[in-house]
């Protein structure tokens, strides 16, 4: 057996406080939020994506602004810089007519040009994005949380619902609807009753899928003793469900959200694609893509321009997704 160590007086007695400050600096607690935050800024990878979806948010809204300084008007036509007998662009490489004052080049036929026409289709796709997820994460989230927490016939009800949803032929069901509907419907008509129209059947047909993983996550977070000490205080059920579960269900609501905009922005880019998405003269990518098919062998720029456009808004959104998911739940890596 070993001796014991001895200690001197003065170390015996040292202070927790005397040895905090022997560390040089105070201590101080994190939030969860500012612990999230810090996992999120160590994934480089994430935070290019969030910088990538911030400037395409920021194209978005000033797309009149740098259509204005790096443009042209987005219906506005240049005949003059396509060759007659080709119908694609006279200059640039590739043919595709990319220059100092046209960016991006021209569309082949008319002239119109690229840049302006990829700004302002930038606008089309994550208004109907946003607001679609927004109204999806709404009605998944509030049909969730009543499921999970008061189960029963309830949640056997909304589970047969969002069985009913998953198994619906969503994109037959838009191109049927959107030929249907036509006029003018609830003060709305021309582009503005297809945006609405498009936002509606993507952001409602849509919510299951997200009202699944809330209604999971609340089946665990009922039988907690913080929702325990709510129903012994006299707490009803809307105050818990909206006080005490709904805060703790914030991050995957989040998560879900940036990763369910870009699967809208694909949704929408392919009603587009098919014709029945927001008419012409408005811009769109999925419409500039369709387009462009029939033309792809002779001016194949035109196609790559808004398939890119889609590919990289895609991409950081997913990317940054994945790293606020990681930041919010490591524990799901």
């Amino acid at each position: 057996m070993t001796a014991p160590i001895e200690v001197s007086g003065s170390e015996a007695e040292a202070q927790p406080e005397a040895v905090l400050a022997g560390m040089g600096g105070k201590v101080e607690g994190r939030s969860l939020g500012q612990i999230a935050w810090m996992r999120l800024r160590r994934d480089k990878v994430a935070m290019a994506g969030g910088v990538l979806v911030l400037l395409l948010i920021v194209m978005a809204i000033f797309a009149p602004l740098l259509t204005s300084w790096f443009g042209h008007p987005t219906s506005e036509f240049h005949q003059d810089l396509i060759d007659p007998n080709l119908q694609r662009p006279l200059h640039g490489p590739w043919h595709s007519g990319i220059s100092g004052k046209y960016l991006l080049g021209v569309e082949p036929t008319n002239g119109r040009d690229i840049f302006s026409r990829i700004v302002y289709g930038a606008r089309i796709s994550l208004l109907i994005a946003f607001l679609a997820t927004l109204l999806s994460v709404v009605i998944g989230s509030v049909l969730g949380i009543v499921a999970g927490y008061f189960g029963g016939w309830v949640d056997t009800v909304i589970a047969r619902a969002m069985d009913v949803f998953l198994a619906f032929p969503l994109l037959l069901f838009a191109i049927a609807l959107a030929g249907v509907v036509q006029g003018k419907v609830f003060g709305l008509s021309g582009n503005g009753l297809r945006i609405g129209l498009l936002i509606f059947i993507i952001g409602f047909f849509n919510w299951a899928y997200i009202g699944r993983i809330i209604r999971g996550q609340t089946l665990s977070l009922r039988e907690r003793e913080f929702v325990d000490a709510a129903r012994a205080m006299g707490a009803r059920a809307p105050y818990i469900l909206f006080r005490e579960l709904l805060p703790n269900l914030f991050a995957p609501i989040l998560v879900y959200s940036t990763l369910l905009i870009p699967t809208n922005i694909l949704f929408e880019a392919a009603l587009s694609y098919l014709g029945v998405g927001v008419n012409e003269p408005t811009p769109t990518w999925g419409g500039m893509l369709a387009q462009a098919v029939p033309i792809y062998s002779v001016d194949p720029w035109f196609m790559i321009v808004p398939g890119l456009a889609i590919f990289v808004t895609v991409l950081a959104f997913n990317l940054f997704g994945d790293g606020l998911r990681d930041a919010l739940d490591p524990r799901a890596r």
